[in-house]
């Protein structure tokens, strides 16, 4: 099993490595900058080259990139759009040196103009990047949405729609997130509704685009459209919820991340060890 936590490089990404490897983990999460702001801490090549030869060593599976929660790529104000694709494409080529694996972006809201003007901004900006963007590392990945508000991604034909418009761009694919799936009215908690689901990714986007999944439980039920994690086991998802999905057949074979609302990166341990004690290992199944 791929499985760790959103974790901070705030001290440097080896740090994380250590991290990651002190909560039990073999792989991890991080902000590309300020989640809240523009600001990004630079990383020389000789923090690269360290964390490139412990990753090795510690046996790390799968590093994530996340860009911060401002990049609103769907918006109708100019400075923000812009704002957004020069971001975009600045951490994507920073973080290449690094071979981070995939960077994980929040399609954007459309602020009320409707999910076609919206669509049209994102396509926009995902083109300008793509046509400067030329490493084989990271994959860009769009992340299911809660659906909350004007946010695009709520569904599979909202992104469906987005990367048909790219012309299936080679160099992206998709982050499912657990909690925006349920809250966006997608039952994963049980293998039934897993196998439909599957089938729809399988039609309107291919299964080989699906990447990763953040594994979170959802304070909020099915088709809320409300996006509140809660600690793995204790919310709507439950931990029959992670044990159908860490076992199915298809799911169960991406990288994990949690995103739960800890308040020590440390308790991570406690919630990676509750997903790996339902988990049976292949030659169990």
């Amino acid at each position: 099993m791929i499985i760790g936590a959103h974790l901070t490089i705030a001290k440097g990404m080896p740090a994380a490595v250590e991290l990651t490897r002190s909560i039990d983990g073999n792989a991890f999460q991080f902000f590309t900058r300020n989640p809240r702001g523009g600001r990004a801490r630079h990383i020389g090549e000789a923090e690269i080259e360290e964390f490139r030869k412990l990753r090795q060593q510690e046996k790390i599976e799968c590093v994530v990139g996340h860009m911060p929660y401002t990049i609103n790529l769907a918006t109708n104000r100019p400075d923000i759009h812009e704002f957004g694709k020069e971001t975009l494409l600045t951490d994507l080529e920073r973080f290449a040196a690094a071979e981070v694996d995939f960077l994980v972006l929040h399609p954007g809201s459309h602020l009320g103009d409707g999910v076609d003007a919206g669509i049209d901004r994102i396509v926009d900006a995902l083109t300008f990047v793509f046509e400067r963007y030329h490493e084989q590392k990271p994959i860009l990945l769009l992340e299911t949405m809660a659906g909350h508000g004007t946010e695009i991604g709520r569904n599979l034909q909202e992104l469906r729609e987005i990367f048909r418009r790219l012309d299936w761009h080679e160099k992206m694919g998709i982050c499912l997130d657990s909690c925006h799936l349920l809250a966006a009215g997608y039952d994963l908690t049980n293998t039934r509704g897993i196998d439909g689901f599957l089938e729809e990714v399988d039609t309107l986007l291919g299964l080989e685009r699906m990447k990763m999944m953040h594994l979170n439980d959802s304070k909020q039920g099915l088709g809320s459209q409300i996006d509140r994690h809660a600690r793995i086991g204790e919310g709507a998802f439950g931990m029959e919820g992670v044990q159908a999905v860490v076992n199915h057949p298809v799911l169960g074979k991406l990288p994990f991340i949690l995103e739960s609302p800890v308040d020590k990166y440390q308790e991570y341990g406690d919630e990676i060890r509750k997903v790996r004690k339902v988990w049976k290992a292949p030659m169990q199944r």
